[in-house]
Parts: C-alpha cells; sequence; structure tokens
C-alpha cells in the first residue's frame, strides 16, 4: 500500500500512567502488606473497564464485521503491550480453530523482542507502518494499537497512517486525551490510575490491556460461531487435555459414552465435525 503523508501532531496530555504511586516506603513494607497493597490496585481494573463497556461493544462489532467480510485483525504494541497482543493473537487458532494469519501480533523491535527488550525500538515513529505494509495491511483490516502511556511512537505514527490511508484503526490505552485517542477512529480509555511502583504499567495497565483483548477477541469469536453454548467445539485437538475436553464434549452433547466418543473424535478430527455428521447420520 502507498504510504501517504500525515501531518505530525503532538497533544499534550496529563499521563496518569507515570504519576507518583500511592504508596510510599515500599521497600520498608511487610511482604504481606506488599501484596495486599497489589491487590487493592488490582481490585480497581475491573472498575475502570467497566465504563469502557458500551465502547468495547463497539469495536467487537466493527472487527467482527471485519473478520466476517474476509479481513484480518492486527494487533500492534511495543513491550509489555505488544508481548500481550502477540499472545492473544496465538491462542486465537488453538482455542477456536480460527485460521493462523487472520489476527496477526506485531511487536516493536520484531519477534525477538518477544523475550528481550530492544532499545529504542519503541521511538520509532515508522517502524509500525512498516510492519503493518510487510503484512500486506488493506483497508479491508483493522488495526488495534496498544499503549498503556498512549504516546508510543511505533504504535501512535502506524495509527495516524492507517487512519490517513482509511485503515480502521482502534486505540486501547490508559491514559485520557492522548496521542493515540486522537489517532484512532474508536479509542478504548481505561483509567486505572497510578501504578503501585510508580510508572511500571506492566502492572494495571497491563492488566486492564489484557483484559480488554480477552474481551474483544472472545466476543469476536462467538460472533462469528466459532463456540457452541459455552463450549470450544473448533479447538484444535494439540494435546491430550484438549483430546479427553472433546470427548467429554461429545458424550455430554451426543448422551453417547466414552469409548464410542473417542472413536468419533478420531475419525473427525474434530469435535463440531462430529457433531454435525452424527445428528446429519440420525436424521
Amino acid at each position: 500500500m502507498e504510504l501517504r503523508k500525515y501531518p505530525t501532531i503532538v497533544f499534550m496530555n496529563e499521563k496518569i500512567t507515570e504519576k507518583d504511586s500511592l504508596y510510599q516506603d515500599l521497600e520498608k513494607m511487610e511482604i504481606i502488606d506488599l501484596l495486599k497493597n497489589i491487590n487493592a490496585e488490582d481490585k480497581k481494573v475491573p472498575q475502570a473497564i467497566e465504563s469502557c463497556l458500551h465502547r468495547i461493544e463497539t469495536v467487537v462489532m466493527l472487527v467482527t464485521q471485519k473478520l466476517k467480510e474476509g479481513g484480518r485483525m492486527f494487533y500492534l504494541g511495543a513491550g509489555t503491550s505488544g508481548r500481550l497482543g502477540i499472545v492473544d493473537a496465538s491462542e486465537l487458532p488453538p482455542t477456536f480453530g480460527l485460521e493462523h494469519g487472520r489476527v496477526i501480533g506485531l511487536i516493536a523491535g520484531g519477534d525477538k523482542a518477544i523475550r528481550k527488550a530492544v532499545e529504542f525500538a519503541e521511538d520509532d515513529r515508522e517502524a509500525g507502518w512498516k510492519d503493518l505494509v510487510a503484512n500486506q495491511v488493506s483497508q479491508k483490516d483493522v488495526v488495534i494499537g496498544i499503549a498503556a502511556s498512549g504516546t508510543t511512537p511505533y504504535v501512535v505514527g502506524a495509527l495516524e497512517t492507517c487512519a490517513v490511508n482509511q485503515i480502521l484503526a482502534i486505540g486501547i490505552t490508559c491514559n485520557p486525551g492522548s496521542p493515540l485517542s486522537k489517532a484512532a477512529h474508536y479509542p478504548i480509555e481505561i483509567i486505572v490510575g497510578p501504578e503501585f511502583v510508580t510508572g511500571s504499567t506492566r502492572m494495571k495497565a497491563g492488566t486492564a490491556q489484557k483484559l480488554v483483548l480477552n474481551m474483544i477477541s472472545t466476543a469476536v469469536m462467538i460472533q462469528l460461531g466459532r463456540v457452541k453454548d459455552n463450549k470450544m467445539v473448533d479447538m484444535q485437538l494439540t494435546n491430550n487435555k484438549l483430546i479427553d475436553r472433546g470427548t467429554r464434549m461429545l458424550m455430554e452433547e451426543l448422551k453417547i459414552d466414552e469409548s464410542e466418543a473417542d472413536k468419533m473424535l478420531k475419525k473427525f478430527g474434530s469435535v463440531r465435525k462430529a457433531i454435525e455428521e452424527t445428528r446429519n447420520t440420525r436424521s
């Protein structure tokens, strides 16, 4: 896709994620007090997400439509945010049987940054867009930029360019009025407040991002018919635990014994196919 130029706009915003912790002298706290206080802060996360549910609902509807029309979903982030996107993307094929490549996680610094921080990778405003172009991003797709601060150049630059090129851009951040929110068509701002350890956004902000990604991807998979009742009928049978789970699903759904369920699962290779074929035969 040809790169259209966009103006560089700087927004001044309050970085709540960088504010001083509400707790002092952490090194002097008893271990139990450390744990109680961390837990107290973590409890604030679902409350912050609750105020964003209608915005998340809109995003789920938009993403679902894009995927139904053959598009893809990209997660784009740096550091913890990038890793969270990669984790969510990588779990969708085995959990829901989604085709590989339909949801793609990209991280500043490339795959080596998954395990080890790559210095200054997140500061390159052009790199995020270049990574998207390398994956042939188009107007059929949706890009979800993830940045706790809302200022990460790798993410903000990519979303600004997505918007200019009419690619649906979603932003997930933990600061209000950030450049990421300004760049996104639909920003999700989860304001969880200062971190227990000042500026350590791997804590509450990371938890908030993980929960929202769970909500978006799971709700989208359900909307796409990848769940029946409350069961993962399209999961990939890649280990004994999942084979056992699939066997129990068939026993419950078709009212058959374990031996027959195991035989059917091996024959058809998936819970959904076994159920559909059996019902077609019975009818």
